[in-house]
């Protein structure tokens, strides 16, 4: 009885493995496209979500276009910080995702995206016609309650889907916030430098001019008489 549990148990969990998930961060130079491809069948449903993580000392912003097999553009963000879309894929082929920095001279961008692909073998659950049951007594099928383990297993899917889609937004969230810190902590030290720099110069200025004025042989002294006598 326990091997018959875990075998429609393990053909539950073949068949629940219906989509495809996809994360990547990626590096897009300035003045420069990249672009990516994904195969869909019809029907299928395409998830994709994009971020923005790093500017390079520029601004957060990145602009997108989805393609679909024909070469028709199905969506387009211009200068665009994070987004999210979801399409039903209406020809099979190759979808082309790419990320734009064209408009960008110097910044490189680094965007982090996820894509997930979800078919349509839901549909398919309730069919036992590929499950081979030589053998096994009716009662003990019967006694097993197939829909409640499809739903559990189901359930059990979704939120680890969830959990592991969460996961990797907070990812990408703490990267960019990381990158905006480290950004921050850049221009305050330069600016400090900057500071400091002149008020060094500037004293150093002072400190000469007061000199100046009570040494005769001065340089600068003698610069002043003569502004004075004219």
């Amino acid at each position: 009885m326990t091997r018959v549990y875990l075998f429609l148990l393990i053909f539950l969990l073949i068949k629940s493995i219906v989509c495809l998930e996809r994360e990547m961060t990626v590096n897009v130079d300035p003045r420069k496209e990249d672009c990516f491809f994904q195969a869909a069948k019809v029907s299928d449903v395409i998830d994709f979500e994009y971020q923005v993580i790093d500017g390079g000392h520029g601004d957060l912003d990145i602009t997108f276009h989805l393609v679909d097999p024909s070469g028709r553009i199905l969506v387009a963000d211009y200068k665009k910080s994070e987004n999210n879309h979801r399409i039903d894929a209406a020809l099979a082929g190759d979808y082309k995702f790419c990320f734009d920095n064209t408009f960008s001279s110097y910044n490189a961008k680094t965007v982090f995206f996820e894509l997930i692909v979800e078919g349509d073998d839901n549909s398919e659950w309730g069919s036992d016609e590929n499950i081979d049951l030589e053998g096994l007594r009716p009662e003990d099928v019967y006694e097993m309650k197939v829909q409640d383990i499809q739903q559990v297993i189901t359930n059990v899917r979704n939120h680890l889907s969830k959990v592991r889609h969460m996961q990797e937004l907070f990812k990408s969230l703490e990267a960019r916030d990381r990158n905006v810190v480290e950004e921050n902590f850049f221009k305050v030290n330069t600016f400090s430098m900057v500071q400091i720099c002149t008020m060094l110069v500037v004293g150093f200025i002072q400190v000469i001019m007061v000199r100046s004025l009570f040494d005769d042989n001065s340089k600068v002294h003698k610069i002043w008489k003569n502004l004075n006598k004219r």
